[in-house]
């Protein structure tokens, strides 16, 4: 009940107000062209994909009475398990939902008939639409894995825990505090979509408690050499003996480095540097208009080969053990295959963070890659000169939507909640952008056409291959990964022309990475070669407790681990620059 109907009136009016507010924040840009309505695009695909569903099931009469009658046999089955609850009978529900369904943990979704039956067929619902992609024949793959993500997004937008009518959290709220909760929350989405611009940018955490620098991204060293693309920064040493060979490491380029340094606790750099590791890091520069033609092979030669060059004088040596994560893996091993061509052998060892050379089995991204998508995409991309970091941001979070987006809508805009300062969102919003160019080439060559373990990509006329990649490799999985399935890391590790220890980690793309022995979280699988069916290889595994990084230090040391003098950062011809983390990594999106 409403205990104050004056101020509920008075709040429903502020919320209003700050509506109007949020609208012109959305509507701004693009009434005076700094903002171009893209929506309609992302629509036509959309209708267009679950129209093709639709086609099959309405082309035969019988089969869409089919399709009608399980929907309505589900909702039969809700209504006579409602109606026998009311008569006070013992009932079995007719949907429940999955046990790690977070959105359904308020009592009353069960104890309050109301809540319970818009939750049941809400459930029947949405299992029937998604079952309905499932049962469409003459589907091509690549069709019916938008289809079925497609309608996933819309149910899990459509969810009753994303209204507050119909969430029974929400609705204590809202009338507990008389409105205040919506008042907040509408203020909040105005800020947001301020700050995006004109689109939203959804805050996951407070991000006035962060700063690279202050408290991100901490491991002293120094940057000792920069481009236009990237700066290499020297980790300082912590032990008075080393590793004679250093490491290297290529990160991602969408995202920013510091996930392998966030904070002393969790920093696998760190890590390394105190178990007598030489560390050194490429920073990848936050691109504008002026490197649109940058491209991948670009990439490879300013980022990869001519770190490796500044790294080997630094060093004062020919080998080194290289490390790749995500698309910085995969730059990683188009780098091992044309150096193989090259006959140089620097690198003597490859790690592979949830990285994929094969994108067969590359997961939901492949949703957003096809013909008509990238042509739209690569249209984009030219007006600027780049990718928006948001865009890439967006799509990630929509492969855990209801992790990643709804959640943080319920609480912000409907609870007027401020959500907790947590570094690791912090990072996931700290937004890149693509070189048009590369972007491109990485979605087209390796994502759309898999052109990679085809061996039809070529650099100076010369194709490349990974089976000429022979020095031994460690490939890092992780089990619940969305962007580089396990699966798809298991088959990539087969186009390798050396041995290749793979080992499935616990968690996600970086929970599973960056998880320091310390921790005592997850675990990690390992067996022997990676062949055969990925599940037949999960199934024999040997399951360790706890991080995998002690398992590849290691497998590290194993192939070589003579000790030298500590060394100094940088070299007469590589002086330091700055303090790492370097001004690169703290250019905004």
């Amino acid at each position: 009940m409403v205990q104050n109907p004056e101020l509920f009136a008075q709040n429903l009016a502020r919320v209003v107000e700050e509506g109007g507010k949020a609208l012109a924040a959305y509507l701004g840009p693009r009434e005076a062209g700094e903002k171009k309505n893209e929506l309609a695009d992302e629509l036509a695909d959309v209708v267009k994909t679950i129209g093709q569903v639709s086609e099959f099931w309405l082309a035969d009469p019988q089969r869409t009475m089919e399709a009608q009658t399980r929907l309505w046999s589900g909702y039969i089955s809700l209504w006579d398990q409602s109606m026998r609850r009311m008569m006070g009978e013992q009932s079995t529900p007719a949907a429940e939902p999955d046990a790690r369904d977070k959105r359904f943990r308020d009592p009353e979704w069960s104890a309050n008939h109301f809540f319970d039956f818009v939750k049941q067929a809400y459930l029947i619902t949405s299992r029937w639409a998604e079952d309905m992609v499932g049962r469409a024949e003459g589907l091509d793959p690549h069709t019916r894995q938008k289809a079925d993500f497609y309608v996933r997004q819309i149910s899990n937008a459509l969810s009753p825990s994303n209204f507050v009518a119909t969430n029974p959290e929400l609705l204590r709220a809202t009338l507990t505090s008389h409105g205040e909760n919506l008042v907040r929350g509408m203020k909040m989405l105005a800020e947001d979509l301020r700050e995006g611009k004109g689109d939203l940018k959804l805050r996951q955490t407070d991000a006035t408690k962060f700063e690279v620098g202050r408290n991100l991204a901490l491991s002293p060293g120094k940057v000792i050499a920069e481009n236009a693309i990237r700066q290499v920064i020297q980790y300082a040493p912590a032990t008075v003996t080393v590793r004679k060979r250093p490491i290297l490491f290529v990160p991602p380029w969408i995202n920013k480095f510091y996930i392998l340094d966030l904070n002393p606790e969790k920093s696998l750099v760190r890590w390394l540097v105190e178990q007598g590791h030489t560390v050194f890091l490429v920073s990848w520069v936050n691109p504008d208009e002026t490197l649109a033609e940058k491209s991948f092979v670009d990439y490879m030669r300013e980022g990869v080969i001519e770190t490796l060059d500044v790294v080997c004088e630094v060093a004062k040596t020919d080998a080194v053990d290289a490390v790749g994560y995500c698309v910085g893996g995969t730059l990683l091993a188009l780098t091992l295959a044309h150096l193989a061509k090259r006959g140089d052998n620097r690198i003597a060892t490859a790690t592979f963070l949830t990285t994929q050379v094969d994108f067969t089995h590359a997961g939901d991204l492949k949703v957003f890659v096809d013909e008509e998508q990238l042509d739209v995409l690569e249209r984009r991309m030219r007006e600027k000169g780049f990718l928006d970091g948001s865009k890439m941001a967006s799509a990630f979070n929509m492969l855990r939507s209801n992790d990643l987006i709804w959640p943080y809508v319920v609480s912000n805009y409907m609870m007027g909640k401020e959500p907790f300062p947590f570094d690791l969102l912090y990072w996931n919003s700290d937004c890149t952008r693509m070189p048009a160019a590369n972007h491109s080439f990485y979605l087209r060559r390796f994502y759309h056409e898999n052109a990679f373990t085809k061996g039809e990509i070529e650099i100076d006329g010369t194709p490349l291959s990974l089976g000429d990649v022979k020095i031994p490799i460690y490939n890092l999985a992780t089990r619940e990964d969305h962007i580089a399935p396990a699966k798809s890391v298991f088959v990539g590790s087969g186009f390798f022309g050396g041995s290749v220890r793979y080992v499935v980690s616990g968690s996600g793309h970086i929970a599973g990475v960056c998880n320091p022995p310390s921790s005592g979280k997850y675990q990690y699988w390992s067996d022997g070669p990676p062949t055969g069916e990925f599940e037949g290889w999960l199934e024999r595994a040997e399951m360790t407790p706890g991080s995998w990084w002690p398992d590849w230090d290691r497998w590290l040391r194993s192939h070589d681990d003579t000790r030298v003098k500590a060394r100094k950062v940088g070299s007469r011809k590589h002086k330091p620059i700055e303090d790492a983390p370097g001004r690169y990594v703290k250019m905004r999106g």
